[in-house]
């Protein structure tokens, strides 16, 4: 295979991703990866303020995106967004589910033990995690099945793997996603189509919105304790930036993996190749 046939591999013109939780800071960074790529991209999310900020990212080739106001969890409004992608863009090829998150208050900490979490909270966070995945990709998939072919490609986390302390909720509903990952990669490719592949990532420790003064001091940007610790055990010795999840998104994306299907990849600098000692 020569260098023409290497970079046509990882050609997304013409294609149509979706990504929802688009406009978090891993998924607009992902979506103006593959924006860079050729890709038609359709932000999905229910808070779209961040976009405009996206879009300036994305320039000149801002108007391969479209921001559509979505939520995971209520199967109606992902039904509404499909439409409108499909009179966008004309077609899906492929569903990056990045929407997920956690609650401080389905957290322990020294304030709140195990026995004292609220029911309704850590509900939410499995049903954002998991409903939040399952459901986009029945929407999603069911047009993928009907040409027969295309990409779903869901992201854990390193808690699904060795679960984290504190995270309860999150670190269940992760292992429930790498688990639901490999049985709808099974059940898609004896149902409808070996064509139609679903794989995961499992970050490691990325710097967001919503862990950047669990693991960093607000004030001083200092790693706080448990920052270093997760730190002390990482071999890389750092945080993950966006742009290192680009190489194992856009492989899962492309007809390079086109002979993968059902895997959950740690991006996580060794974290979980590490025991400790």
């Amino acid at each position: 295979m020569d260098s023409a046939e290497l970079n046509h591999l990882y050609d997304f013109s013409g294609k149509t991703v979706v990504i929802t939780g688009g406009t978090g800071i891993l998924g607009g960074e992902i979506a103006c990866a593959l924006v860079g790529c050729g890709a038609n991209v359709a932000i999905l999310d229910r808070n779209l303020d961040p976009f405009q900020h996206i879009k300036d990212l994305m320039e000149p080739r801002a108007n391969q995106a479209v921001a559509i106001s979505a939520d995971v969890l209520n199967v109606e409004s992902l039904g509404k967004a499909a439409e409108t992608v499909r009179e966008r863009f004309g077609r899906v090829d492929a569903l990056l589910n990045a929407a997920g998150g956690n609650k401080p208050e389905a957290t322990t900490s020294g304030d709140l033990g195990f026995f004292d979490l609220p029911a309704d909270v850590l509900r939410w966070v499995l049903d954002l995690n998991l409903m939040g995945t399952i459901l986009p990709s029945q929407v999603f998939g069911k047009m993928m099945a009907e040409k027969g072919e295309g990409v779903i490609l869901n992201i854990s986390s390193m808690s699904a793997i060795r679960p984290l302390t504190r995270v309860v909720a999150y670190s269940a509903a992760k292992a429930a996603v790498s688990n639901f990952t490999q049985w709808l990669a099974v059940h898609v490719a004896q149902q409808y189509s070996p064509r139609i592949r679903v794989n995961a990532v499992a970050p490691g420790f990325f710097l967001t919105r919503q862990n950047r003064f669990l693991l960093t001091e607000e004030q001083t940007g200092k790693l706080t304790a448990r920052g270093q610790a997760i730190i002390s055990h990482t071999p890389m010795g750092r945080f993950g930036q966006p742009e290192d999840l680009f190489g194992a998104v856009l492989w899962l994306l492309s007809p390079a993996s086109a002979f993968v299907t059902g895997i959950v990849l740690p991006v996580d600098g060794g974290f979980s190749a590490f025991a400790g000692v």
